[in-house]
């Protein structure tokens, strides 16, 4: 059957229609104009870090040592993260002993001055990387970050375990432990909806930015249990976090200062 466009293209030349579209484009620039009224910014400035992520200083970190630093070399891979400005580093923890199932760790932080999206979860990269979901899935825990000097910290996050996708039985019992959190805007955040929430947030800001701090214990033929996993990691954190926060990250309330200047 053959149709009549002209019929069809009459109904959006109709007065009804024209107006209708006017109303709604002036309401919109109407909207727009009240808000940035209003000190509502829509476009964020970069916020850079104080010190880049890879001069993190290997020395500040004892009882850990860097065993190793990962480049990710892939070109699309790069692109997929997002930012440039990341470590990606195995840790070993001196003070455990070298069979020990949380003995290493594999750290991986990564920062974005200018966040227009919250990147790939573990939920989905690790997934795309030929591993699975183990259990239940991703648990909310509590870091007690605690360095018995001048930090200390509630951090929430989430836990969550890996195997291979395999019929190999050498690899099917495979087990990686993967905790993870976000610093966004001064503060720290659990998951990917929750940094979201903390950058829409951000109304009247000129900044916003976030941080992903990863952490994978699938260094040991023995996976760690979640209590283990837990409390190694807050032994790590008590360590690194100081660091980030105080000579990486940006200093957030400054930063709102300068947006009222």
């Amino acid at each position: 059957m053959m149709l009549d466009t002209r019929s069809y293209i009459g109904v959006y030349l109709q007065p009804a229609f024209l107006v209708c579209v006017v109303v709604l484009a002036a309401a919109g620039a109407g909207m727009s104009v009240t808000m940035k009224k209003l000190g509502i910014v829509f476009k964020k400035e970069p916020l850079p870090l104080k010190k880049s992520l890879g001069d993190l200083d290997q020395s500040s970190l004892a009882p850990y040592r860097v065993a190793s630093k990962q480049k990710i070399t892939n070109p699309d891979t790069l692109k997929a993260l997002g930012t440039e400005d990341y470590i990606q580093w195995v840790l070993e923890d001196t003070g455990q002993a070298t069979h020990s199932p949380v003995s290493r760790c594999l750290v991986f932080v990564t920062y974005y001055a200018l966040p227009d999206r919250v990147p790939h979860v573990p939920e989905e990269c690790w997934t795309g990387s030929g591993y699975q979901k183990l259990g239940g899935g991703a648990e909310s825990i509590t870091f007690e970050v605690d360095n018995n000097a001048d930090f200390k910290a509630k951090v929430p996050g989430k836990y969550l375990v890996f195997g291979p996708k395999t019929s190999n039985p050498l690899q099917s019992s495979l087990r990686i432990p993967i905790l993870y959190f976000f610093k966004v805007n001064g503060q720290y955040a659990s998951s990917r909806q929750d940094a979201r929430m903390a950058l829409n947030k951000n109304l009247f800001g000129k900044y916003s930015y976030f941080s992903k701090v990863e952490l994978a214990f699938n260094m040991s033929s023995v996976a760690p249990s979640k209590e283990q996993a837990v409390t190694a990691s807050e032994r790590l954190l008590a360590v690194i976090l100081p660091i980030l926060e105080g000579e990486h990250w940006p200093d957030w309330e400054n930063s709102k200062r300068d947006t009222l200047r």
